[in-house]
């Protein structure tokens, strides 16, 4: 028997997603274990393994199509024992039959009947009724729907499509004879013997359309359009939400990096036998999680009538991709290593930016860092990550004046804010973490403990 391959459900809060990329085609044999597809969930583009062994003989739900349920039907594998050919002549055969045997049904039923009026067959590409053809099925003088490539899944038989595929024939511009518009074997050898009739309206139907207008904005300037991608959707109502419903305080201090900068330069010449170099945003992301050992009360989140202590410090750790901002996770932080953290870090920040991270990867986090400090920002508010109960914002290093022990001089400094959900840490509890962080990194050797 032929195995579905349904839509998986790649994180906890999928409930739909964007078949991005097919890296299969019908006939390719997989392995358990082969990369079949990319998928864009509401959190990341991530890959999707093939389970089982076999040949794909269908691709039912083409690549781009957006909105596609959890437990959809995307693809049909036959297991290694079975002949892929007999597999797509019995699958094309058997749709067929029961294509006849429904028409059969409905001619019998009289007109005003339920069967006659709406029929019960199911949709030829399993995934939901199809109003359209519902429409053409109750008035018989329209013609049967003419399958689209155009964001409409062509409908066919498998042995059509293997057919189309070996003779080089698009589907798209086949007309269906089957029930609902579907392409059966007939209609792709009838549309073989009329292609060379067919070139010459072919070649003006391929000329290129002219450029759509440029549109306009409410106020007279041009755009283009953007759709949204399944992340940056995501981003939108989180944040939103996080603003309308966390009530934000803001606490800032500025920091001295010269001892921090010191100490790293002397950690890299140490560390460059073992291939490891320190960042400044790993210090920074271990001087967060020592704070937040010192204060725990910051390592929080507000759940309605009780508070979530954490015991451990997993550092969200804001990254730009591509298909919007992520935080991949760096669990533990306050007892790893620096080292640790950086190699991390760096595999981390690089899936993140190539859509490979895993949910585990990204998903938690008790408190998060956003360093905008190398496009040279010098100062910003960050939005608290629900359910994170604040989030360090760090800015710039910069030459500033500065007075120490009394007389004016030139320091490194950095200005760092938190933001801080009031519902669950109180103003002074959020001063004292702002505290911790400043020392840290103003003493780093506390880094190393």
């Amino acid at each position: 028997m032929p195995t579905p391959i349904k839509m998986p459900a790649l994180s906890p809060t999928m409930e739909e997603g964007t078949l991005a990329k097919w890296l299969v085609k019908e006939g390719d044999q997989v392995s358990a274990g082969d990369i079949m597809a990319e998928i864009e969930t509401d959190k990341a583009t991530m890959e999707f393994e093939a389970v089982d062994e076999g040949t794909i003989v269908a691709i039912d739900v083409p690549e781009g199509t957006e909105g596609v349920k959890v437990g959809t039907v995307i693809a049909t594998l036959a297991g290694e024992d079975e002949d892929p050919e007999e597999t797509r002549a019995a699958a094309g055969s058997d749709a067929a039959s029961e294509d006849t045997n429904e028409g059969e049904s409905k001619d019998a039923a009289p007109a005003d009947s339920p069967a006659g009026a709406d029929g019960d067959e199911a949709p030829a590409s399993g995934n939901g009724g199809n109003g359209a053809a519902t429409s053409a099925r109750r008035d018989p003088a329209k013609a049967p729907p003419v399958p689209r490539a155009d964001g409409e899944r062509v409908i066919a038989s498998p042995l059509a499509r293997r057919i189309a595929e070996q003779k080089g024939i698009d589907l798209s511009s086949v007309t269906g004879s089957g029930p609902n518009g579907r392409i059966v074997k007939a209609d792709v050898e009838q549309a073989e013997s009329a292609a060379p009739a067919a070139a010459a309206p072919s070649a003006a139907r391929e000329a290129p359309a002219p450029a759509a207008p440029q549109q306009q904005g409410e106020f007279g300037a041009p755009y283009e359009e953007v759709k949204l991608n399944n992340v940056r959707k995501v981003i939108a109502r989180r944040l939103t939400e996080a603003k309308q419903s966390i009530p934000h305080i803001y606490l800032t201090v500025d920091v001295r990096l010269d001892a921090l900068l010191k100490l790293r330069g002397e950690l890299n010449a140490s560390l460059e036998a073992d291939g490891v170099k320190l960042s400044v945003n790993d210090l920074l992301i271990k001087a967060l999680a020592r704070a937040l050992q010192r204060v725990p009360q910051c390592n929080v989140s507000f759940q309605g009538d009780a508070l979530h202590q954490y015991q451990r410090q997993d550092i969200s750790v804001a990254v730009a991709a591509p298909s919007g901002l992520i935080t991949p996770i760096v669990t533990d932080a306050g007892r790893k290593g620096l080292a640790q953290i950086s190699t991390e870090m760096k595999e981390l920040a690089g899936k993140a930016r190539e859509g490979k991270l895993q949910p585990h990867e990204y998903q938690g986090g008790t408190a998060s860092l956003s360093n905008l400090g190398m496009f040279g920002t010098k100062q910003f508010d960050a939005v608290i990550n629900p359910p994170q109960a604040m989030i360090l914002a760090v800015g710039a290093g910069e030459k500033r004046p500065h007075v120490l022990d009394g007389a004016l001089g030139v320091a490194t400094m950095m200005t760092a804010t938190g933001s801080f959900d009031h519902r669950a840490i109180d103003g002074v509890d959020g001063a004292q973490l702002m505290d911790a962080f400043r020392q840290l990194v103003e003493n780093p050797m506390g880094l190393l403990v």
